[in-house]
């Protein structure tokens, strides 16, 4: 919304900066995004007066004008314009300005006439695109005077960014009453008075077919208007914040939209067949042609403003071009009315046609203030246009307005926002807001202000009296946080399990990625994902977010595209989510989706950061397995196995992670690296190594697990290594699953690690280096009886697996 200051000024006398406005609207919510200049580019235009004005002897066109533009002398201007005169103010650019577009005036001779300026036109100035003369200005500017401060054009203009909830802030008037609140200041609204002073004409009749997408039409009737350009006034203060005048008629009811937030539209009342108006929706496949010119093709969904034969408007967002007001428009049909925002809403996303109308009606309008800003409009249409006001208004309000009551505690307020604000001080905010105070006691009663669709319930007035006290000022203050012992015991929630991984993967130096649901369902099928189970988004906000995600990889490895584009060497990144698969819809509440809660932790590049003096390499597979087991570990989870997975989408090699589960086993997750073919779409140059494993499953597992505890063992533990050479197809797992099996008593078979494996150039035996622990829990061992055990282990390998040792 642009707000300008001198037009704010007309309503609330606010004598400050712009730049302390800004920042006090900012702090009450609305943002200030920049403070604009419209017209710095001619901040050094300055008025002349024009003397004298011949023919050019050289030219059939041109003029030789003798200008006094308060230089003390007089200047010599070659003009090209057919209205120049002598006797005119007109602006003039002096020699070295820069105009708007970037031409710099310099002496010039024109067919041999010295030339020492220009005088300009409204298009060369950038007010409008009026290029058919000069612009000559009203008999009281006074020449060598500045052209801005002559039109009194606006200085300053804030760019304030509204949120969807603050209707009532897309106008001067809105932002006026805030401003008022903000300081302290008095607020009022020049009042315009509409005098029906036409001839008795027949109103046309008001036929709403549907209540519910229409709650208000009113209209008037205004007759002998005679179409021209605006006044100098009302042109630039709308060029001012952004709109484009057109003509008088056109231009007061774009002027009271900005000032009042209520969008008019005025038709040509000769063109309306019929005689009469009917709001009433589009037919499926009904063409109708926009003032803009374009075709447009409506269904069902679509609300219009129709006469006796055809539609005439699309309610909420754009007239048509067969009752658009023209230069021979004489009598005008001026409507105002308030549409169910969501309806506006929808019509003008499917459409693409987004209007300074739509925008406010999609949002919410005062329907208390729709007749005063109509005749408004047609006071000033009656000043502008010369135009009368016919006796009567057509109105047709099926859903009259009913404010919404609210009730609101003073010592609520209090301790929400933690602070003692005061009835008084609650009294003369809500007052000022516009709401009405109907009782008063523990709870008060307070009636919601037409302009205000947005206060519906407590916490908002709540949240208006903290605005106005200042929520910066509130000091920021941690509350106490007691944990009743009575809960102690209790299962863990489900928040409470996510936050403790959170902190794991924080803790053990992984970065946490935090990704949209939404993912393309070609990011899925570049990995092979299958199309069962998919669920498609019905109006995704881009073509790459069209669908829910099944899998946490596509938004890790665009997490890793994106930090490799940023120069990233390696990461280490785990993100907590919920993927989605389609099921049968089981009752009119089910929405047809299943939510698993998924762990995935993406490993790439170098194991070690640069600035540590660390042994340099690249992280493998046994980078991430060990970071999967050391979550087993966090959760107590035993037993492990990982068997190769013969086929995936994406993984290549492929890990599935068994966990036992009572008598058999469960799948909860899988490891490995992203295909190479996939990978390069991701811009990596190195193996990425990628696990994802289901929380659910792990959650459950955990619930069930129960912790036992031992005393530390008393006496030292003896370690030896035992190297087994074995043949490639015996696994890691099966020699320890083996060596566990035993179950010897001196033997801790928990503590049995693999050192080293290494495989001869050449060779058909890898050799397999384990650590064994021998522990005694009464006394010392002696190395003899460390050796027999030993022994034991390593006669039974050779016996049962076929190797040697």
């Amino acid at each position: 919304m642009l707000l300008s200051l001198s037009w704010l000024r007309e309503f609330v006398p606010y004598e400050g900066t712009a730049q302390e406005l800004g920042d006090r609207l900012t702090m009450l919510g609305l943002e200030l995004e920049e403070i604009v200049r419209p017209y710095d580019d001619i901040a050094s235009i300055v008025v002349g007066h024009v003397v004298e004005c011949a023919d050019h002897p050289g030219s059939d066109h041109l003029h030789i004008c003798k200008v006094d533009a308060g230089q003390g002398e007089l200047l010599d201007i070659v003009c090209g314009a057919p209205n120049v005169a002598a006797g005119q103010k007109v602006p003039v650019a002096l020699v070295g300005t820069t105009m708007p577009g970037g031409l710099v005036i310099k002496k010039a001779k024109l067919r041999g006439a010295p030339s020492c300026g220009m005088i300009c036109s409204e298009r060369e100035l950038g007010l409008t695109d009026d290029h058919s003369g000069i612009m000559v200005l009203p008999e009281t500017a006074v020449p060598g005077t500045l052209l801005v401060d002559t039109l009194e054009l606006d200085r300053e203009v804030l760019d304030i960014s509204i949120t969807p909830n603050r209707a009532d802030c897309l106008s001067v008037i809105g932002l006026a009453r805030e401003t008022a609140q903000a300081f302290g200041l008095p607020f009022s609204i020049p009042e315009r008075q509409c005098v029906e002073d036409g001839p008795a004409v027949e109103l046309p009749p008001i036929d709403i077919r549907d209540p519910d997408l229409c709650w208000l039409y009113t209209g008037r009737v205004i007759t002998g208007s005679s179409i021209a350009p605006s006044p100098m006034r009302i042109r630039h203060r709308l060029h001012a914040v952004g709109v484009r005048p057109i003509s008088n008629i056109v231009d007061v009811t774009n002027y009271i939209l900005m000032e009042c937030g209520q969008p008019l539209h005025s038709f040509d009342l000769d063109k309306l067949e019929g005689g009469r108006i009917i709001v009433s929706r589009a037919a499926d496949g009904e063409k109708f042609v926009t003032l803009d010119g374009q075709e447009r093709t409506l269904d069902a969904r679509d609300l219009c403003i129709r006469d006796a034969g055809r539609a005439v408007g699309l309610a909420g967002v754009m007239g048509g071009l067969n009752t658009e007001i023209d230069e021979n428009s004489r009598n005008v049909f001026l409507e105002s009315a308030v549409f169910r925002p969501g309806t506006i809403r929808k019509t003008s996303r499917r459409l693409g046609l987004s209007s300074e109308a739509s925008y406010r009606f999609e949002r919410g309008i005062d329907q208390q203030r729709t007749r005063w800003a109509l005749d408004r409009a047609c006071a000033m249409m009656a000043e502008l246009a010369g135009g009368k006001v016919c006796p009567g208004v057509a109105v047709a309000e099926p859903r009259p307005f009913a404010p919404v009551l609210m009730d609101f505690r003073p010592a609520r307020a209090n301790a929400l926002l933690g602070v003692e604000l005061g009835a008084d001080f609650c009294e003369r905010v809500l007052s000022g807001l516009g709401c009405e105070i109907r009782h008063k006691g523990e709870s008060w009663r307070v009636a919601q202000p037409s302009w205000r669709p947005d206060l519906t319930r407590e916490a908002d007035l709540i949240e208006e009296v903290g605005r106005m006290h200042g929520l910066d000022t509130i000091a920021p203050v941690l509350p106490p946080i007691a944990r009743d012992l009575a809960r102690a015991g209790e299962p863990e929630s489900r928040f409470a399990f996510w936050s403790r991984i959170k902190r794991w993967g924080a803790g053990l130096g992984l970065n946490e990625a935090i990704n949209y649901s939404f993912v393309g369902h070609k990011d899925l099928d570049h990995l092979g994902l299958p199309q069962e189970g998919r669920i498609a988004i019905m109006n995704p906000l881009s073509a790459e977010q069209d669908a829910l995600r099944t899998w946490l990889a596509p938004g890790l490895l665009n997490s890793l595209r994106n930090n490799l584009a940023q120069g990233a060497a390696g990461l280490r990144l785990f993100e907590l989510a919920h993927v989605f698969h389609a099921r049968p819809l089981e009752d009119a509440h089910d929405t047809g989706a299943t939510e698993t809660g998924k762990i995935g932790i993406l490993l790439y590049g170098a194991r070690y950061d640069s600035a540590w003096p660390q042994p340099e390499g690249d992280m493998e597979y046994t980078d991430l397995k060990g970071v999967v087991e050391h979550l087993l570990g966090f959760l107590h989870l035993s037993g492990a196995r990982y068997r190769q997975a013969d086929d995936h989408p994406f993984l290549l090699p492929c890990v599935e992670l068994m966990l036992p589960d009572g008598a058999g086993e469960v799948q909860a997750g899988v490891l490995g690296r992203v295909r190479q073919d996939m990978a390069d779409a991701f811009h990596a140059r190195k193996a990425i190594w990628l696990a994802e494993l289901d929380l659910e499953v792990l959650r459950r597992l955990h619930d069930a697990t129960r912790v036992r505890f031992r005393a530390l063992p008393v006496y030292p533990p003896v370690r030896r290594d035992i190297t087994v050479m074995a043949a490639p197809q015996v696994q890691v797992a099966q020699i320890m699953e083996h060596v566990r099996g035993l179950r010897l008593p001196l033997l801790e078979d928990e503590d049995m690690v693999l050192q080293d494996c290494f495989e001869p150039a050449g060779g058909d035996e890898r050799n397999l280096t384990f650590r064994l622990t021998f522990r005694h829990a009464e006394r010392t061992l002696k190395d003899a009886e460390v050796d027999k055990e030993r022994e034991k282990v390593a006669q039974s390998l050779v016996k049962h697996l076929g190797v040697r040792v």
